[in-house]
C-alpha cells in the first residue's frame, strides 16, 4: 500500500474535505490535527477530531459514492498521506490481509461513533469534558475552546464554567 500513498502538506485552516462534494481521496494524518463539522441552523457543529495516526475520510463519499455532509478543516499545518479511494478498494480485492485491516478499521470507527453517541445521550457536559481530558488531554492544548465546546454540545460560557469548577 505504501507505494500508493502520496505525502501532502496543507496549511492551518485548509478545508481538506468539503460538504456537498464527493471526496475521491482518503487521508492519514502524519502530523497535525483536524476537525469535522457540519452546519446546523447556520452554526458550525464540530463532531470529530483527528490527529496523528488517524484516518480522515468522508464515509458517505467512500461507501456510497455520494456527496458527504461534513467538512473537514485542518487546525494546524498538517502533513498527510493521501490515498485514492478507488485504489484502496482495488487493494482490498487483491489482498486479504489488507481487506481484513479495512474491516477492523470500520469496526473500530463504529465503536468510536457509538461511544460518542452514548456519551452525548447519557453523560452531563461536565462528565463529557472530563472524559475528553482523560482520553485526549492534548486536544485542549491544540484546539480552540470554541471547537471543543461545540464538540461537547455546549456553549463557550458553559465550557468556561466547567473548566473553572474543575480547577
Amino acid at each position: 500500500m505504501k507505494g500508493h500513498l502520496a505525502e501532502v502538506t496543507y496549511p492551518k485552516g485548509h478545508l481538506l474535505i468539503r460538504a456537498d462534494h464527493i471526496e475521491p481521496n482518503l487521508y492519514f494524518i502524519k502530523k497535525g490535527i483536524a476537525r469535522a463539522f457540519a452546519y446546523q441552523g447556520g452554526e458550525e457543529v464540530t463532531f470529530w477530531f483527528g490527529r496523528e495516526g488517524d484516518p480522515v475520510i468522508s464515509m458517505k463519499s467512500y461507501i456510497e459514492n455520494q456527496k458527504g455532509y461534513e467538512s473537514i478543516e485542518l487546525l494546524e499545518e498538517s502533513v498527510l498521506y493521501e490515498l485514492k479511494a478507488v485504489t484502496l478498494q482495488k487493494l482490498f480485492v487483491e489482498d486479504l490481509h489488507l481487506a481484513n485491516w479495512g474491516r477492523r478499521f470500520a469496526e473500530q470507527e463504529l465503536i468510536k461513533t457509538e461511544e460518542r453517541l452514548i456519551s452525548r445521550q447519557f453523560r452531563s457536559a461536565s462528565e463529557r469534558y472530563q472524559q475528553l481530558l482523560r482520553e485526549n488531554p492534548d486536544l485542549v492544548q491544540r484546539v480552540q475552546l470554541g471547537h471543543i465546546a461545540s464538540f461537547l454540545g455546549i456553549t463557550r460560557g458553559s465550557l468556561s464554567r466547567i473548566r473553572a469548577e474543575i480547577r
